[in-house]
């Protein structure tokens, strides 16, 4: 119908629902307090055409050549404000400027991708809305002691407060997913830097969970553990347990112990 076909390399499924693409769109709650939104994906347009309406400058980011000229023929409002190019290996920040809003529909092959690439810029970005699998949604959004709770759900939590808003059933896309997609929500919480080597959180958080069936005891010897916090009791914990606050306490119990030997 527009001429743009869905790509399959690129994890195209086009959103075709009205109701849905307006109501992600007014789901950026934090719109008056910030000018600029970027749209990861836009294809076609559907939801760009909402954020056009609410956001004061609306940017668009489209790897697609094929979109990129739809969005040029259709779009005369983005004159300028389309970037033709990868998300995930631009500087958006430094095209667009700041404070930047995020949204779209995110392809779900790279999702996990762009959410590391939020992070790096998690000081410029207030809010982000978008469209992802629903399990992945779930998982960002999951309390600790939850199976589905990981290492982006804390590394997203420490930074973002979460929600889940909305489950997409997939009829409403071209061509329709196998899965159900969810509407997620992540505000800017106040924390500008964590109370610990932020490099070593990263690392513990992600050594914790990629044993997450073992103990911490076990899962952390990868980033060699200092020999006198093994009888720890937080160490007979499983990842899955612990709370990002947690996570920044067993951090400087591992730094204060390396920076003794």
């Amino acid at each position: 119908m527009s001429g743009v076909r869905p790509k399959k390399h690129l994890g195209q499924h086009f959103l075709t629902d009205l109701g849905v693409a307006e109501n992600i769109t007014k789901a950026l709650s934090g719109h008056g307090d910030y000018q600029r939104v970027l749209e990861i994906g836009p294809g076609t347009g559907i939801l760009t055409q909402f954020l056009l309406k609410q956001s004061a400058e609306t940017w668009v980011v489209e790897v697609d050549k094929e979109s990129v000229n739809y969005l040029e023929a259709h779009f005369s409002q983005l004159e300028g404000r389309i970037i033709a190019g990868d998300f995930l290996k631009i500087n958006f920040i430094e095209s667009i400027g700041s404070p930047l809003a995020i949204a779209g529909n995110f392809p779900y092959n790279i999702s996990s991708q762009i959410f590391f690439r939020i992070l790096d810029f998690r000081n410029d970005i207030p809010e982000v809305v978008c469209m992802i699998q629903k399990e992945v949604a779930e998982r960002l959004a999951s309390p600790p002691g939850n199976k589905t709770y990981g290492i982006l759900s804390v590394l997203l939590q420490a930074y973002f407060d979460i929600e889940y808003l909305f489950t997409v059933k997939p009829g409403v896309f071209n061509p329709p997913p196998k899965v159900n997609s969810g509407v997620i929500r992540l505000k800017r919480n106040n924390v500008s830097q964590l109370s610990c080597d932020e490099s070593l959180f990263k690392s513990v958080v992600k050594a914790g969970f990629q044993m997450r069936r073992k103990t911490l005891r076990n899962a952390l010897k990868p980033i060699n553990l200092p020999s006198e916090l093994v009888d720890h009791p937080m160490l007979n914990l499983r990842a899955e347990t612990l709370s990002v606050e947690d996570f920044v306490t067993l951090t400087n119990l591992i730094s204060s112990c390396q920076k003794r030997a």
